[in-house]
């Protein structure tokens, strides 16, 4: 598994977090020093199959609502009409 973490200075002596999961995720968090930087990478990084169990979840019954949208015949066949 790889995570790409990236640790730089900010602004007003904040640090600026870049994380990405093994599963392409991304975030961009702010910490005020570099103990709490490396905490934060952590967890985020410990809960990366968490948020892809989640995340295809959320698709999954996304696809399922288009599916059902199809059928009841509230769809075009530009737009999804999810909205």
């Amino acid at each position: 598994m790889k995570y790409y973490i990236t640790i730089e200075s900010a602004h007003d002596e904040w640090l600026k977090v870049d994380l990405e999961d093994h599963n392409g995720t991304r975030t961009t968090i702010y910490e005020r020093n570099l103990e709490q930087a490396i905490t934060y990478a952590k967890n985020w990084c410990a809960g990366a199959d968490q948020r892809k169990n989640t995340q295809d979840s959320m698709n999954k019954a996304i696809a399922e609502c288009i599916q059902l949208d199809k059928k009841a015949g509230i769809t075009s066949e530009y737009r999804d009409c999810l909205d």
